[in-house]
């Protein structure tokens, strides 16, 4: 079960760097047909215009709002694509390690193994409270606010721990940075669990 395993974790995380370095060489195209004045009726340059418009539209119009140069639009989509991926491949490997875990404490016959299972299920809810925030802070700045229905709920699950924070820390200078308190809270957290419901089990297998 555990090469089983290993073998999604891999075929997911090899998928990722695939999607994402395609899409990366279509916005990448879409700037050099622009610079090189490629002629927009041909076939490839509407392939490639009708491929990343759906991204890069949203992005500029974005861009525009905030007062900012639109040409830097294919940058932001770059890097939009690639912290998407990381988020997809941290999920994916988090969920897969708390299956492994739960996996092993159940074929191990050790007295502690349900302490073991409720571990690995606090751990990996807390990594995933983890990548709520993240989220949360990327959506922030490229999605928009409560107006999102995605937002909402990434809002709604995270201000339990970040308002109170919010309101003890002092912005620092115009940022406020009551989400890396809440980061170091979250990793202090996770090694507590760590460090006693899973004493002598593997935290990560993957």
């Amino acid at each position: 079960m555990m090469t089983i395993l290993k073998q999604i974790d891999l075929f997911v995380y090899f998928g990722v760097v695939a999607v994402v370095l395609a899409a990366i060489l279509l916005i990448i195209l879409r700037s050099l047909f622009r610079y090189m004045d490629v002629n927009p009726f041909t076939w490839k340059a509407i392939t490639v215009k009708r491929l990343t418009d759906p991204i890069v539209l949203p992005i500029r119009a974005m861009l525009v709002a905030m007062r900012v140069d639109p040409i830097v639009a294919p940058v932001i989509v770059i890097v939009v694509f690639i912290l998407i991926g990381f988020f997809v491949v941290q999920l994916t490997n988090g969920f897969l390690n708390t299956i492994a875990g739960i996996l092993t404490a159940l074929s191990s016959g050790r007295p502690n193994a349900a302490t073991a299972i409720l571990g690995y299920l606090l751990y990996a809810a807390v990594g995933l409270y983890e990548l709520m925030i993240f989220a949360r802070i990327i959506g922030t700045w490229f999605v928009g606010g409560y107006g999102n229905r995605w937002m909402r709920l990434l809002f709604r699950a995270t201000e339990p721990l970040l308002a109170p924070l919010r309101r003890m820390i002092p912005l620092v200078g115009m940022f406020d940075v009551s989400p890396i308190i809440a980061f170091v809270i979250l990793w202090v957290v996770q090694s507590i669990v760590a460090a006693t419901l899973l004493t002598g089990w593997t935290v990560r297998y993957f």
